[in-house]
């Protein structure tokens, strides 16, 4: 995948990584936003009705090879599993269609993102990197959030910690467009739901729990059996607004099922394989579409840049 060549979206992916850098300090061959991963392999199986919302190959299929890669956020690559800064946790698919072909989903444990634009963002994180944590209303990031009402209501989301990575639930960042061997296009939104149902824990049993305790437990769980979830998508509805994703659809929305991801199996030599892999926010298959949200071209950007640094460290 090339880079794109839009300078001023090449400058604002540099701003962006250096800014994360700033933060969380710059660890060669990790990533430099939810550092902390590891993965796992099994297989997409589409639903039935699923090939009316799209005609993408692994829907059209009868199954699929995935690598899923479930993470910590923070780019501190040691971060705590009970830290609450490791929150929202990150869930990617990259569904594997053929040698060198594939297509990925990036999601996150929160519905929803802060900031609209990459320039928005990259404000949000300066203002944050600038701020004393205990007196937020008198800094520059209360000042931010004061200004930004979505920013503001991302952070009092609550992201309560789960206690399981197979237990918790991940949302697509951005809309996409899904078009059926009809020609008929909708635009929707991933959510990736668990078979086992959502389970969180409070303050008090987060703080409990090991500083591993995900990662050690998802090793636990996938030998006893397949970790299992549903693929939905919310489709958007007549007026929904599907280039900003700041803005939430109403509850009431259709929500499609594509299928079910199975994973069975840590991936082996997982060090490589995480240095690696370059999840892609935009589709880039015949039957899913990127929306016209500015994060889509910026995201990947950011991705392949810090994908290729990776890969090259030593």
């Amino acid at each position: 995948m090339p880079l794109p060549t839009d300078e001023k979206l090449l400058a604002l992916s540099e701003d962006l990584i250096a800014q994360l850098q700033a933060i969380f300090g710059a660890y060669p061959g990790l990533r430099p936003a939810h550092a902390k991963g590891t993965m796992l392999t099994g297989t997409f199986t589409p639903a039935a009705g699923a090939a009316s919302v799209t005609r993408a190959p692994h829907v059209t299929r009868e199954s699929t090879p995935v690598t899923v890669r479930f993470s910590n956020s923070t780019g501190l690559p040691l971060v705590p599993d009970n830290d609450p800064n490791a929150n929202p946790r990150g869930m990617a698919v990259r569904f594997n269609l053929a040698e060198r072909s594939h297509t990925d989903i990036v999601s996150h444990s929160t519905d929803g993102f802060p900031t609209h634009t990459g320039e928005e963002f990259l404000a949000f994180l300066k203002a944050l990197a600038s701020s004393d944590l205990s007196n937020i209303p008198a800094s520059p990031l209360g000042a931010f959030l004061g200004s930004h009402p979505a920013a503001l209501a991302f952070v009092q989301t609550p992201k309560p910690a789960p206690s399981s990575f197979g237990r918790e639930s991940y949302f697509g960042v951005t809309a996409m467009e899904f078009t059926n061997a009809e020609g008929v296009t909708r635009f929707g939104r991933y959510r990736i739901i668990p078979e086992a149902g959502n389970d969180h824990l409070d303050d008090a049993a987060t703080a409990a729990k090991g500083v591993e305790y995900l990662f050690e437990e998802i090793v636990e769980r996938v030998k006893t059996g397949p970790v299992a979830f549903k693929l939905m998508v919310q489709l958007a509805g007549e007026g929904d607004v599907v280039d900003d994703a700041t803005i939430h659809w109403p509850e009431s929305r259709e929500v499609a099922e594509l299928g079910r991801i199975e994973l069975t199996a840590m991936v082996p030599d997982e060090a490589e394989a995480q240095r690696h892999i370059i999840f892609d926010p935009i589709p880039r298959v015949d039957g899913i579409e990127p929306s016209d949200d500015p994060l889509l071209e910026l995201r990947a950007a950011i991705y392949l840049i810090s994908g290729r640094r990776r890969r090259e460290a030593k």
